[in-house]
């Protein structure tokens, strides 16, 4: 397991669309230990293989210490709730800056696992989520996108003075 250097907004890296995971083989695993490694490294939650320059449809969450972490490859929402909630996000790319996100209260994905074996979850709270915000990052759609104009415009210019202390 390596720890990759993470892609900074605002690479444009970020706002490309991440292409389908066509082979399930021990460097597709090698990745996926690897983005678990760099995330607990940032800290983060959730990782994309584009936040490591890597164009795949690879997303790493850990939300809970009893389950641990999952893998997620080429997923996709299948199924969103009409009930939308507000939670607080921000990402591994732009460090120091969070901001309250309306997402779906619950939904279904499907996706592969490691080993190219398909699969369905369906999650609600934190883990919907996240599967929300990386599946966006996978889809080119960085999570300030998701926030007015005013308040990403403030957003980025408080990132900016971080980065530049």
């Amino acid at each position: 397991m390596t720890i990759r250097p993470i892609v900074r907004y605002p690479d444009p890296r970020l706002a490309l669309p991440a292409q389908p995971v066509t082979v399930f083989d021990d460097a597709l695993g090698d990745l996926a230990s690897d983005l678990l490694e760099t995330m607990h490294a940032a800290p983060g939650i959730g990782i994309t293989a584009p936040h490591i320059g890597i164009p795949l449809r690879v997303v790493v969450l850990d939300l809970d210490p009893v389950d641990g972490a999952r893998t997620y490859v080429n997923p996709e929402i299948i199924w969103a709730s009409p009930e939308m909630i507000l939670h607080r996000e921000g990402s591994v790319s732009m460090p120091g800056v969070n901001d309250e996100v309306s997402r779906h209260a619950r939904v279904r994905i499907s996706y592969q696992d490691v080993h190219g074996n398909l699969q369905t979850e369906e999650s609600e709270g934190l883990r919907a989520v996240c599967h929300q915000h990386e599946i966006d990052q996978l889809n080119g759609l960085f999570w300030i996108q998701r926030l007015s104009r005013l308040k990403r415009e403030r957003l980025i210019r408080r990132f900016e003075k971080m980065s530049r202390s």
